[in-house]
This record gives structure tokens, sequence and C-alpha cells, in this order.
């Protein structure tokens, strides 16, 4: 078994260095496992993507990479269109003519935030700025070299997400940082979504894909939404991260009385945002349902269907465990 991940630095490789480390040490033989980051393939370099792919020659495909400035997108869209959708294709093209696996990860701002409820894997994608539309590519692009390989055994899952947080900067971090140096903050209020944690994310895809020995498992190729369970606004999170800050002992200048909401149109950037950016999970619970899976704590008993943890316990754990860890 040969496992290779792209994107070792990010949030999401870090979380996925974390989950197989702890899950390799419970099994006899161990798979091989390269992590790459950008010093050690560029994933704008066309060629440096296919020479990696032939040297490694994996069975599971990673690909915990992206281009994710989501502003400067809008001034580098080949950068983010090479990276986002390019590299993908070249990494669906090896797994599908090799027979491999390839777990890919995709975003919530594929989709222009209009729909009412919440979206499901089959809704049209209308992404707003560059940075959604070099993802939505990058999703078209696998499901169009999977359904015209020959080779039928390898697979593919692309996971979509949103407001993603772990080993790295993000969104609470940064509020954590302004609220050691600011006596009141203005954050969005009118933009609904679900922060999701990358270890949580890591876990989730490899519950699908793999056995609790690593080793390759079939499920139906497409995509999924992969985020926990529940919805809040940027305002929200943001209270609930100091909240538990202040809980944990951490020293703030600013309460979650002094978070003041704010509508996004009070705070204007170059790239636009999708106001809902909350999704149906129903289709990875469902695949998930029959496997005993380390994504969820417990089951419907009414439907059989697992259900994912509550996205607050989440948050309240990795801002309790940053207190602890002193990174406040």
């Amino acid at each position: 078994m040969k496992i290779l991940v792209f994107g070792k630095d990010g949030q999401l490789g870090r979380a996925f260095k974390a989950v197989l480390d702890d899950r390799i040490l419970k099994l006899a033989e161990q798979p091989a496992i390269q992590y790459l980051g950008r010093s050690d393939c560029d994933l704008a370099d066309e060629n440096a993507v296919i020479a990696v792919l032939k040297q490694a020659q994996p069975n599971l495909i990673i690909n915990a990479s992206a281009y994710t400035a989501v502003d400067k997108a809008e001034t580098e869209m080949g950068l983010a269109f090479s990276v986002n959708a390019k590299a993908p294709e070249l990494m669906a093209q090896y797994a599908a003519e090799h027979g491999a696996t390839l777990l890919h990860y995709s975003t919530d701002y594929v989709f222009d935030g209009e729909k009412y409820g919440f979206y499901l894997e089959d809704d049209l994608r209308n992404p707003l700025g560059v940075y959604g539309k070099s993802k939505a590519a990058g999703e078209e692009a696998i499901a169009r070299v999977f359904a015209s390989a020959l080779d039928t055994t390898g697979q593919y899952a692309i996971f979509r997400t949103s407001w993603v947080y772990g080993d790295g900067g993000n969104f609470i971090r940064t509020i954590l940082r302004l609220a050691k140096e600011r006596e009141e903050l203005k954050i969005i209020n009118d933009q609904y979504g679900v922060p999701t944690s990358a270890q949580w994310l890591a876990q989730v895809s490899l519950d699908l894909a793999t056995n609790q020995q690593l080793a390759i498992q079939r499920f139906r190729s497409g995509i999924y939404h992969a985020v926990p369970a529940g919805e809040t606004t940027w305002h929200g999170l943001a209270c609930l991260t100091a909240q538990v800050a202040i809980q944990a002992g951490a020293s703030l200048k600013v309460n979650p009385d002094a978070i003041k909401p704010i509508l996004a149109i009070e705070y204007p950037l170059p790239a636009p945002r999708p106001m809902n950016s909350r999704m149906s999970t129903d289709k990875l619970r469902l695949a998930l349902s029959q496997k005993d899976s380390n994504a969820s704590n417990s089951y419907n008993d009414a439907s059989g269907i697992l259900e994912f943890p509550g996205w607050e316990s989440m948050v309240r754990e990795y801002v309790s465990s940053l207190a602890r860890n002193q990174l406040i």
C-alpha cells in the first residue's frame, strides 16, 4: 500500500499526518506514506506533478493542497487554475489509468450562496469569484477524467467542505489574535456556514476510502459534502471562540459582548463570498452509516444513518487545546 499526500504544510495536510500516524501504530504491516509540500512538488508545474506520480506509484492519492487566497486569486487567475484545476486533473488521470483512489477537497465557494436551504451535491455550481471558479473547474475535470476512463477500478471522492481550521492560520486564530489587541471587534453576521475541523475531515475521508487496516475499500465515486452538524455565522463563531478562550484562562482585551455584528456589505472585500454556505451531508452520512466510523459519536436510532458531531463541540476543544498549549 502506497499513499501520497500533497499539501503536507497546510492545515489539512498536517491533520492527515496526525491521523495517519495514529492509525499506522495499530497496524502489523505499515503502508509507505509520502508527504509532499510546495518545495517538494510545485502543483503549478505540470511536469513536476506527473513526475512525482510516476515515481511514487501511489494506490491512494490525497490532494490536501490548494490555492486558497480567495482575494488574491482575483489577480492571480492563472496560478489559481493551475493549482486548483489542472493539478487535480493530472492526479485524476493517474488514478484512473492505474486503478488508484483519489481524495480531493473542494469548497462551498463553488456555489453562489443564493439558495435558501442546504446545498446538495448535485446542485448547480455558480461560483462568484476566481477562487470558486478554479475549484469548480477542478471538480469538473476530475469527474470528466474518470467518466472517460477505460480502467474502471480507479475511484475518487471530492469532499466539499467549509470554514476549515486546524494546525495553521485560520479565522479562529485570527479572532484570538485580534481579541488580544482590541477592545471591540466587528464581525459579519449574515453569512452562514459550518466551521470544520481539519482533523475531523481527515478522519471522515479515511473512513470512507479505507478500512481499519488502511486498505483501500470500494465506495461510490463522486462529490460528498463533509461538514459537521449545525450552522452558524462568522459572528457566532467569533463569539464562541472568545467565550471558550476566556473560560480556558486566556487573557483577552475583548469579551463576547464587545464583538459586534455587522452586514457583509459593511466589510467589502475584493472577492465576493457566498452568503449561504450550508451543505447537506446526507449522502456522506449514508455512505458511512454501515461502517464503524471514527467520524461520529452517535447514530440516529430511527433511520440508522450516521450522525455527525456538532461544530460547537469541536471548536470548543480546538480553542481549549490552543489555550492549554499556550498558543493564544
